[in-house]
């Protein structure tokens, strides 16, 4: 018993940090997000919800300056102030910020945001049991070591559901008769948008897969289609 509950006690503290964590997430969002309704973009979602059967697709506007999409464990969809400012300053097209919706709906609905905070528990717990377990074995080092092996852990989970979520996105946008352009296009401008270099770290630590990488799955998945 004794051996285990260090385990145990990792376990616990990755479930409390869950629960803060989707408590805090949730808080935050309704204290600075409002509903998005340009009539542009309504347009747009008025697609998507057209091919998906939905009577309509609800997305909000987070109050915050960084350009970024984003799916709530609860299934909302939200897009930053800072990447509606782009579209409005005509950076991105309607198009464009229509695929990062779909994007965003490809996590809810392959169950990515969910999970997302789960493994977010997982890997907390899993990086205080190897530190504990580490640290005994190889003293000074074995907590960087276990860091290192959850950081490992959640980049590469995090970059197949974008691969995943960008290939859903492809297949809503090509029924709702926007296609894939708009989606490649916006992947084009997208470190520029974001000021980002993911050219300076190791791809093995990214958590998401490199802007190059995703418009060549998107190409090869284009060509697949059009045989």
């Amino acid at each position: 018993m004794i051996r285990i509950l260090p385990i145990l006690l990792a376990v616990l503290y990755g479930l409390a940090m869950y629960r803060f964590s989707a408590w805090r997430t949730a808080k935050e969002l309704d204290d600075k997000s409002t509903e998005l309704l340009d009539p542009a973009l309504r347009e747009m979602t008025s697609k998507l919800a057209s091919a998906l059967d939905l009577p309509r697709i609800k997305v909000h506007i987070y109050e915050v300056a960084p350009v970024n999409g984003l799916a709530a464990p609860d299934g909302r969809i939200f897009i930053t102030r800072g990447f509606y400012e782009k579209f409005k300053s005509g950076a991105v097209t309607a198009e464009e910020l229509a695929s990062v919706i779909a994007h965003e709906l490809g996590h809810v609905a392959l169950g990515h945001s969910r999970r997302r905070m789960i493994d977010f528990s997982g890997q907390n717990a899993m990086r205080a049991a190897l530190g504990m377990i580490l640290g005994r074995i190889l003293p000074g080092v074995g907590i960087w070591i276990a860091n290192m092996l959850a950081t490992l852990l959640a980049a590469r989970l995090s970059r197949s559901d974008e691969y995943e979520a960008d290939a859903y996105a492809a297949a809503l946008l090509t029924k709702a008769g926007i296609g894939i352009a708009p989606q490649i296009s916006l992947f084009e401008k997208l470190e520029a948008l974001t000021q980002s270099n993911h050219g300076t770290a190791p791809a093995w630590l990214l958590s998401h897969p490199k802007t190059a990488d995703r418009i060549g799955a998107l190409t090869a998945l284009q060509t697949a289609w059009d045989r």
